[in-house]
């Protein structure tokens, strides 16, 4: 098997060679060349030394050097290099206490997490497979290397980790594997919080983002992602809809687009049905008011996960007005919710209403698809007409109302805010002359 290196590897490989030592692109990059992937990055392992590697290359960063990792520098381009290496004790299921240098390959390969990944690779002695990685990527196969259930207690993050591969390559994972994963789901507490948001996005953006109900049945979103497992558990009992609350967000989550925002807005869009949950006489279930719970659990389990500003503010507005216009919408209505929701929002507001209904059932799918056809529609015919749609498309400004008398504070903020829910309800008054006799006749009563 030849795998094509990058120049900048191969010359590294080399130049350890040279200086009569081993090395060998290792890991996620020789897997990733095998599938066909393109690799993100290329990782190099050697029977070097740290201090032998500073002084084979000119240009080194002493990236982790207590773990054996020294970064070289070629032109522009990083390559970490990394001594073979046997990890020690891991008493907080997060990482080694201690390394030890071995001259072994075998060792070092031994100590990764998953046959697939533990797999090297030079010219000369093409590829190392010493635990049946090539094997589990012909049977598209996650299975831990060596006992799992050590693999695991050495970094609980390898259970996530697992079922993320599983999702990016449609692979399954093996019994053995599953069951240890299982076993070991409670020390993903011990896991830090951007570690554990890692993964999970990776997950959820991946191809398969319905591989979450795995990380359910194995224990991990108990841990990671409780109120998961409590949407899991609400069952809808409704014409309008085929599963729990649960299943019907993965469905969501599988009709959106891979982004971040995308798929946690879809993760957590319904997050609010299990707080909101009645039941009529009929045994029918409702969940009146969820969007607003749904906004408030986002930011909550976004800031617990660490996740950026960014992405909190834009999944909490989808959250919120995920269900705007269900029941059908004035073009009065739409033109507020823009307003209020930001007009940038509205493209990926119609894709998460497009997900939503396709998993839903088709009771009166037609009457919904016309309520939605009709949204669309008015958006449309407002973008065209450039309604104003927030105070500073008025066509009156605060030095207008400066030279009417009026000072800037609260009071000018409240005139400009009924300027512009005037001009919500009727666009066609925003006009400089009209605000103006609108503005005069207020300061009057």
């Amino acid at each position: 098997m030849h795998i094509e290196m990058p120049s900048g590897v191969k010359y590294i490989i080399e130049q350890l060679k040279n200086g009569g030592y081993e090395a060998y692109a290792v890991g996620g990059c020789v897997r990733d060349s095998i599938l066909g992937r393109n690799p993100n990055d290329w990782d190099i392992t050697t029977s070097a030394k740290p201090e032998d590697v500073k002084s084979i290359f000119r240009r080194t960063i002493d990236t982790g050097i207590q773990h054996g990792t020294v970064t070289v520098m070629l032109k522009d381009e990083a390559f970490e290099i990394t001594t073979y290496r046997i990890d020690g004790e891991y008493s907080d299921h997060r990482r080694p206490d201690g390394v030890t240098f071995t001259s072994e390959l075998s060792e070092d390969l031994l100590r990764r997490d998953f046959t697939i990944n533990a797999m090297a690779y030079n010219d000369e002695d093409g590829l190392v497979d010493l635990y049946g990685g090539l094997q589990d990527l012909d049977n598209k196969i996650i299975r831990c290397v060596g006992d799992p259930d050590e693999r695991f207690d050495e970094d609980a993050l390898r259970i996530m980790r697992a079922v993320r591969f599983a999702a990016q390559l449609g692979f399954e994972i093996d019994s053995e594997t599953k069951a240890a994963a299982a076993g070991h789901a409670k020390e993903l507490k011990e896991v830090s919080a951007e570690r554990i948001e890692t993964e999970l996005t990776k997950l959820i953006t991946s191809d398969h983002p319905e591989k979450i109900m795995e990380m359910y049945e194995l224990g991990i979103t108990a841990v990671i992602l409780p109120e998961f497992d409590e949407m899991v558990m609400t069952e809808q009992n409704s014409p309008y809809h085929l599963y729990d609350v649960g299943r019907h967000t993965v469905e969501v989550m599988k009709n959106t687009s891979p982004t971040k925002v995308m798929r946690y807005t879809a993760l957590l869009h319904d997050s609010g049905k299990v707080d909101k949950k009645t039941t009529d006489e009929a045994g029918v279930d409702h969940f009146k008011g969820h969007a607003f719970v749904s906004e408030k659990k986002a930011r909550v389990i976004l800031k617990r996960l660490r996740m950026d500003n960014d992405t909190i503010r834009d999944v909490s507005t989808l959250c919120l007005w995920h269900d705007f216009g269900i029941n059908g919408a004035s073009k009065k209505a739409v033109r507020r919710m823009l307003s209020q929701m930001g007009p940038q929002y509205f493209d990926q507001l119609v894709e998460i209403k497009k997900a939503d209904m396709l998993g839903q059932s088709d009771y009166l799918l037609e009457d919904r698809q016309q309520r939605f056809d009709q949204l669309v529609q008015y958006h449309e015919e407002i973008v065209r007409d450039k309604d104003p749609l927030s105070i500073a498309e008025l066509e009156i400004n605060g030095k207008d109302l400066i030279d009417m008398g009026i000072k800037p504070g609260p009071k000018m903020g409240e005139i400009l805010q009924e300027l512009l829910d005037s001009v919500l309800e009727n666009p066609s008054m925003n006009k400089k002359e009209t605000l103006i006799e609108y503005v005069s006749k207020r300061l009057k009563e």
